[in-house]
Parts: C-alpha cells; sequence; structure tokens
C-alpha cells in the first residue's frame, strides 16, 4: 500500500486494525513514507516498510526496485489503497508476476455530482473506511468494522506532563488548520471558541499546529488565557500522537488532525467549510452530528470542492454560518458524556 497525505494515511489505520483482529493469521506490510510509522506502531502482524521517495525508490527505475524489494518479503497479495500512479505500477508489477491485488475505487463520478455547480447530486457516497473495506473483500478478506479496536491511551511522558501540567480534568483539543483556506473556521469566531471553553478553569485546551505562521496565531490564541496552551513546534510528532490519544473531545477541521484523532478513538467534532462529509471523509467512527457544516440554504452550491482546493466566488465567508456557540454546545456535549 502507497499511501501520500497524513489524513490518507490515517484512514488506513482502523482498517488495518479490523484485518489484524479477524485475520490473525495473516501478517500485512504497509508500505508508506517513514514519517508515518508512529501511526501503526503496537498493530500486531503488522510491519511498516518505508518507502524512499527521494533516493532509492525516486522515479520509476524506483519503483522497479520497491517491486523488487517487497518481492523478497514472499507477498501473497497486493491492496492498493491509494490508486495513483506510482502505487498503480506496483500494483501491476505485482500482477504480471502472478500475485492478486486489488485496488480502491475513489468513486470519482459520484464526487464530481456531489460537488458540481448544477445538477447536484446531494447524497452520502460510501465513506473510504468502506472503500478500503472493499478492497481487503475482493482479495478475499471481508471485513466488519462495526466493533472497532482502538490503542489503550498512552502513558504521558515527564517532558509532555510539564508542557501541559497536571491540574484539569477534561482535556480539549483544537486543530483550527486545513490544507485549504475554504476549510478553515474564521479565526475572529474561533477565538471566541477558545475563549468561551477557557472559562471553565477544569478545561484544559492544547492548540495543534505547524510552520511558523501556523505557530504564530496558535500563540496568539493561547497568550490571553493560562489554561490554553500551544504545543505546536514544542514537542515530536510521536508525543503528539501520546497526548492526542489522552484528549477527552479533539475539535478539527476537515483534516488530517480529525482522522488522526479518530484512529485513536477520541471523539472529533469537525467544522467543514467547502466541503462536505458525504463525501466520504467524515472521520472513522464518528457521528454524523458532530459534523458541523456550513449552511447550505445560504450557500447552495455546497459542496463545492472534495479536498477544499476550488475557490467559489461568493462563498469565502461559508464558514460564517457555522455559529461559535454551536460549535461551543456540541463539545461541552461530548465532555458530558
Amino acid at each position: 500500500m502507497r499511501l501520500s497525505a497524513m489524513g490518507d494515511v490515517a484512514m488506513t489505520v482502523p482498517v488495518l486494525r479490523a484485518f489484524v483482529k479477524q485475520y490473525p493469521t495473516v501478517k500485512l506490510t504497509v508500505i508508506s513514507r517513514p514519517f508515518f510509522k508512529p501511526f501503526f506502531d503496537g498493530i500486531l502482524n503488522l510491519e511498516f516498510f518505508a518507502f524512499d521517495e527521494k533516493e532509492r525508490h525516486k522515479g520509476f527505475p524506483g519503483l522497479l526496485r520497491l517491486f523488487r524489494d517487497l518481492k523478497q518479503l514472499q507477498i501473497d497479495a497486493f491492496a492498493d489503497l491509494h490508486n495513483v500512479l506510482r502505487s498503480k505500477v506496483v500494483s501491476l508489477l505485482f500482477a504480471l508476476s502472478g500475485k492478486k491485488r486489488a485496488t480502491v475505487d475513489k468513486g470519482r463520478e459520484g464526487k464530481k455530482e456531489l460537488t458540481r455547480a448544477e445538477k447536484k447530486i446531494f447524497k452520502q457516497l460510501p465513506t473510504m473506511f468502506e472503500r478500503h473495506a472493499k478492497v481487503f473483500e475482493e482479495l478475499g478478506f471481508p471485513l466488519d468494522l462495526s466493533n472497532p479496536d482502538f490503542p489503550e491511551k498512552a502513558v504521558l511522558s515527564a517532558e509532555i506532563t510539564d508542557l501541559i501540567g497536571e491540574n484539569y480534568q477534561k482535556l480539549i483539543g483544537i486543530a483550527p488548520f486545513a490544507q485549504y483556506d475554504s476549510k478553515v473556521y474564521p479565526l475572529d469566531l474561533m477565538k471566541e471558541v477558545v475563549s468561551a471553553l477557557a472559562q471553565n478553569p477544569n478545561n484544559k485546551i492544547l492548540l495543534f499546529g505547524g510552520g511558523k505562521k501556523e505557530i504564530e496565531i496558535l500563540d496568539s490564541l493561547s497568550e490571553p488565557f493560562e489554561n490554553v496552551i500551544n504545543v505546536a513546534g514544542k514537542i515530536k510528532f510521536q508525543q503528539e500522537l501520546q497526548l492526542i490519544s489522552n484528549l477527552d473531545v479533539m475539535l478539527s477541521m476537515d483534516s488530517g488532525n480529525a482522522h488522526i484523532a479518530a484512529m485513536l478513538g477520541i471523539k472529533v467534532v469537525t467544522l467543514w467549510g467547502a466541503t462536505h462529509p458525504y463525501a466520504g471523509f467524515l472521520p472513522f467512527n464518528q457521528s454524523l452530528e458532530n459534523a458541523l457544516t456550513s449552511d447550505r440554504n445560504q450557500y447552495p452550491k455546497l459542496p463545492t470542492s472534495v479536498y477544499g482546493n476550488k475557490i467559489v466566488e461568493g462563498y469565502h465567508d461559508a464558514m460564517r454560518s457555522i455559529l461559535p456557540e454551536v460549535v461551543v454546545a456540541k463539545i461541552k456535549r461530548e465532555l458530558k458524556k
């Protein structure tokens, strides 16, 4: 399996956990970038193979080397959960060598119908988890995703507890960024959400992000409050995963952080701008009620895009139709459960 963006990789994890539970005698090998290895730590019968895109596995000759490297692992079947040129090449090489293979159907036609401006067909499409499970079914391994397993909460290191402190009852994560601006909740409204949650001294609010500009914005959000902490740039990625596994709830945009929290069994409240959960990217095992979408009565062309990369005139303020008090109420409701 060859995967790219953080959310794409995180979405495979619950499916692979289901697989190893239901087929304990079958060994899985996940092929992905080294950065994503921590996602798969602790999953029994799963081996991680690092894809070296910059040197050994670069270009077409590199894909041939990748195939030869994988052949040494005596792989019987190849599941392509990415369906891009590179994964297709490796999948074809396995097929030519007589191995079974199956490729994820990304449902591009249905997504086109959901996001087009005219003659839109607004309906729920199969989730990516269902699409991934279908790949394994085609290989002879039907999966039941209805009774998921999640890892235990990580034991937080002294370094993390020094950063966040220990004086709290509820731990709330907020990941206010996404790859495209059309999926990012306006900063002034996010400030209202943070301020409302920070009023309760029993809440500890942790802000997640990355990159210099994002860290500066997170600092401005956390500065007025003792119980709001920007963790971006202060801990390693693996420590971030440990911290997320201890959250009571995560507030995220339609982004990778939502899928990371969900793969760890954390309840997630998601905010959707140009995109919509009907495209199949609602985080795993999460309620559609907790996916707060922009108002389609006010913005009838929504969703305008599957990934948020399409700019539609007059729609840049669509997320302002998600009221801060509604966001806060959803989070408080999850905290009471």
